[in-house]
């Protein structure tokens, strides 16, 4: 049964490949705009602590040991902010979810700037970790359900350039400006997400879900274009949804059915391997790292802020034309070589050797690095992860796909300190192994989604299994 409507509500897409319709309308490009600032914020609080490290340390008294706990307490909020993202976005919508974890976001922010101590610190980075937790999740979903399929993935890989903008940010203007007012600036996007909300629409495919069929082709109406026949598109939304809320009531437990199964490798496996292998402390602990190789952390960040940015657009121009499984085996690939270079910089300085060569293979290993994860490890498993999951059990697993990120995240973030301390060099040869792993990994198990509508790729996925 289920796969006889899946078939025909695949048929039906393909009849409305869309007749007149312009993919990016106004409201398209807001919708994004709006969702992705989310992810701005997140580049913000992600970028925030490696320019911020000696400025804090120094006016607040705060010991290496301190300070890895404020760095891995945006991770720890994560995590919360990940059990709860996938029943937020289905209980109260995914626009409602966007609301929802700014406050955690700005209350976070104002937190660290009129923190007095490590208490109110950590307190602000766990609270701006909660909302980026959800956020993680729900605007890659939001993106992925109101884009026509042939821009789906550059428009979900906006994301990945909104936190690299951030990111960015954080590095060049925090290196000339106190972490106080650093803090504040972070506070900017976060607001533009509050009042943008108020003039885009839901997600027709979550309207579709809880039953709202006219207010959800109203939407798709509205996201589509007036001069567009949206009528195949709604009708093959409508009884997709119709079949899986039969067939499922999205219980955590749904998640380990056997039909599921492909997807959830998929999910979990992608997740830790790009977090194991090492995406997070080159963002957090970036000055440190540059500093212990002996090379000038205002060049090595303001080198990175430089480089992110054009690497996240050619992530977003490179989805849709060559498609996702490329994108992350070249990105992942690079990421190799780039830890590779930070570890040979760091075992030539074990060695006594070539101060000089040391500090240009660390400032280049973490350039490939970034490089490498601006154009695709940071963008492509949320592009992935927005479109394997049908949306019957969609909440349940994007709680436990972010979770495992930030699980990850949370693990390296914290440990990174006194692993480096241990073995500089052996922490980044570490990291190669498991990025060359996800080479592998993706080769052999993850799917190609481009140029596929949700639906179809869902119906795949589980016909693989069968």
């Amino acid at each position: 049964m289920e796969e006889e409507v899946l078939s025909r509500s695949l048929i039906l897409e393909e009849k409305s490949e869309i007749n007149g319709c312009s993919a990016t309308t106004p409201v398209v490009l807001l919708s994004i705009f709006v969702a992705a600032s989310g992810s701005f914020t997140f580049g913000c609080a992600v970028g925030y602590s490696s320019p911020a490290e000696s400025g804090i340390m120094n006016d607040l008294g705060l010991s290496t040991a301190e300070y890895s706990v404020f760095g891995s307490a945006l991770t720890m909020g994560g995590m919360l902010g990940a059990v709860i993202s996938g029943k937020v976005a289905d209980l109260i919508g995914r626009r409602g979810a966007m609301w929802f974890l700014q406050m955690f976001c700005i209350v976070g922010w104002l937190s660290i700037i009129f923190a007095k101590g490590a208490w109110w610190l950590d307190i602000g980075r766990l609270s701006l970790g909660v909302g980026i937790g959800i956020n993680y999740y729900v605007a890659g979903i939001y993106i992925a359900e109101v884009t026509p399929k042939k821009i789906r993935g550059g428009c979900t890989s906006f994301n990945q350039l909104s936190k690299s903008f951030g990111m960015s940010l954080m590095f060049f203007i925090g290196n000339v400006i106190t972490w106080r007012f650093l803090a504040l600036i972070g506070i900017v996007p976060c607001l533009v997400q509050v009042v943008g909300l108020f003039f885009i629409p839901e997600s027709p495919r979550w309207l579709a879900k809880i039953g709202k069929e006219k207010e959800s082709e109203a939407t798709l109406q509205r996201l589509r274009g007036e001069k567009c026949d949206i009528s195949q598109e709604a009708a093959g939304i409508k009884e997709y949804t119709e079949i899986l809320q039969g067939l499922s009531q999205s219980r955590i437990l749904d998640l380990f059915e056997r039909r599921y199964a492909h997807s959830l490798i998929v999910g979990v496996g992608i997740m830790l391997l790009v977090q194991f292998g090492g995406s997070s402390p080159t963002a957090f602990y970036a000055s440190a790292i540059f500093e212990a190789a002996g090379c000038s952390a205002i060049v090595g960040t303001t080198a990175m802020a430089t480089i992110q940015v054009p690497f996240a657009i050619l992530g977003v121009l490179s989805m849709d034309k060559f498609g996702r499984r490329p994108l992350l085996m070249v990105s992942a690939a690079g990421a190799c070589v780039g830890t590779f270079l930070a570890g040979l910089a760091f075992l030539l300085q074990d060695f006594h050797q070539q101060e000089e060569l040391t500090a240009i293979l660390i400032l280049s290993g973490l350039l490939v690095f970034s490089a490498a994860y601006s154009m695709g490890l940071g963008g492509t498993p949320w592009a992935i992860m927005s479109e394997i999951f049908p949306i019957s059990i969609k909440g349940s697993a994007g709680s436990l796909v972010t979770f495992v990120n930030w699980f990850g995240y949370w693990i390296v973030s914290y440990t990174f300190n006194f692993i480096f301390e241990w073995s500089s060099a052996g922490v980044f040869f570490m990291y190669a192994t498991i990025c060359g792993l996800l080479v592998l990994f993706v080769a052999r198990v993850v799917p190609e989604t481009k140029g596929r509508t949700l639906e179809e790729i869902q119906a795949s996925m589980i016909d693989i299994i069968q």
